[in-house]
């Protein structure tokens, strides 16, 4: 057993699955999980901003009061941030007049809601508010805990002289980020095993079809038609196994056919050679009469003619399947045309006994198509009632329009075709009779007749065979 190559399909596949996984799980790792951080704590700041305007007349009422003691302050500062949810922290602003208004600021702590060495101030932050005049957020980091900071200017007699510093930690922002990415780790790599199991399965059972498609096409590359592969399921492949069990068939029908057909030419082209042989030996023998040697020469001159019809229909087979022969679209009378080739088998009519009737319209039949194809086609038609009927046989040939069409039909009251030749009469080396010819004149025929958009028709019974040749009508 050969090992699975690295470009194989099935690898393939499985590499598609894996991908695609992985893929979709980094947009959401590295795309989504940041962005619902981002939004958590957007949410968060928006929250703090609006409490912090929520309080902002509570503060400002403070200032300025010379009955509020430092401790009374402590208290109601602490009140605040317990009532907004966030540490409260109040800065002084000192600024100096000059050049500029407010060009230089400097800030000291007043008082914190929280007894902690550490206060979390942000000079910067709160300059930005106080020269804005509204308030101003950002985020710090202090002791390794990431704050989100809302900066509240407090205005006493049209000026700032506080700012509110809200503080607020995004710890558990951060913690339910942290848990959704172990989770969606955890997951990708759950799906990441699924994925490969599955892919390698699904891949397993395409790549199978694929190979059994494989090894049956190659027993067909080597002329060994096997019987019809399984047709398992009705997706793509399916419906691939199932052309190729039909294209085996066709395969498997034509070769039959060649060999059948190789086999007619053979005796076909055999016979007359055999034939002309025998009487080229028989003709160097000087005691001949004259008579004697007429009649072989007549015998002769039917085998060439036999040999000459063959070698015509072989080469205009191979012209058709190389698509060399060039047809022209011209209007072409279907009467007069029918007269012309009518009279080139007179002899041959007169020969079989024959009694032709010629139905031709009176103002004729025009069509669109190539004369001399059409003239070809008439010919083997009327050739195939004389060939494959009794002496004596009537024959009807006629001329006429019908459904928009225009048409010319061969029909005879010979004994008729057998129902298992009917569907058979226009393929090639197909053949009802081996011993009158070799089965290309009406597959000729029809596919002349079909280059040139038209068509034949053949119906038959005991008693009535008729071929209709339709035509665009000019």
């Amino acid at each position: 057993m050969r090992p699975p190559r690295l470009d194989s399909l099935r690898n393939k596949l499985v590499l598609v699955f894996f991908g695609i996984t992985a893929t979709a799980f980094a947009v959401i790792y590295f795309g989504v999980v940041p962005q619902l951080e981002q939004n958590l704590e957007e949410r968060k700041l928006a929250e703090l901003r609006r409490v912090a305007d929520a309080a902002q007349p509570t503060l400002e009422r403070l200032m300025g009061r010379r009955d509020v003691s430092a401790s009374e302050l402590d208290r109601r500062v602490r009140a605040v941030a317990d009532a907004v949810g966030a540490r409260l922290t109040l800065l002084g602003v000192q600024q100096s007049a000059g050049g500029r208004r407010l060009r230089g600021l400097r800030f000291f702590v007043i008082t914190d809601s929280r007894e902690e060495r550490v206060v979390p101030e942000n000079p910067r932050l709160a300059a930005r508010a106080v020269r804005a005049g509204r308030l101003e957020s950002s985020f710090i980091m202090l002791r390794g805990d990431r704050l989100g900071q809302v900066a509240q200017p407090l205005e006493f007699r049209d000026r700032a002289d506080w700012v509110a510093l809200y503080s607020r930690s995004f710890s558990d922002v951060a913690e339910t980020v942290a848990y959704i990415r172990d989770r969606v780790v955890a997951a990708t790599a759950v799906a990441l095993v699924i994925a490969l199991l599955g892919g390698y399965l699904v891949a397993q059972a395409l790549a199978r079809r694929v190979r059994r498609l494989e090894r049956g096409a190659q027993e067909v590359a080597k002329g060994r038609f096997t019987g019809p592969l399984p047709v398992d399921s009705s997706d793509e492949l399916g419906q691939l196994t199932q052309t190729f069990n039909e294209m085996q068939q066709q395969l498997s029908a034509v070769d039959v056919t060649r060999k059948e057909f190789v086999a007619t030419a053979s005796h076909e082209l055999r016979t007359p050679i055999f034939s002309l042989a025998g009487f080229v030996e028989l003709l160097q023998d000087e005691e001949l009469d004259e008579e004697t040697r007429r009649e072989f020469l007549d015998t002769m001159a039917e085998q060439v003619e036999r040999l000459q019809k063959l070698s015509v229909d072989l080469l205009d087979l191979s012209r058709i399947d190389a698509g060399s022969i060039e047809l022209r679209r011209d209007r072409v009378d279907l009467s007069e045309l029918t007269r012309s080739i009518v009279s080139e088998f007179t002899p041959a009519l007169g020969e079989h006994h024959t009694v032709l009737e010629v139905e031709l319209p009176a103002n004729g039949v025009a069509a669109r198509c190539d004369r001399e194809r059409v003239a070809q086609i008439m010919r083997i038609l009327l050739d195939n009632a004389l060939r494959h009927t009794p002496e004596g046989t009537p024959v009807t040939v006629s001329a006429d329009r019908h459904n928009g069409a225009a048409e010319v039909t061969v029909a005879d009251r010979g004994p008729g075709i057998g129902d298992g030749t009917v569907e058979h009469a226009f393929e090639r080396f197909y053949t009802g009779d081996a011993q009158r010819g070799a089965g290309l004149g009406l597959a000729i025929a029809s596919e002349l007749a079909e280059r040139m958009d038209g068509r034949i028709r053949l119906s038959s019974r005991p008693g009535a065979t008729v071929f209709t040749l339709e035509l665009p009508a000019s």
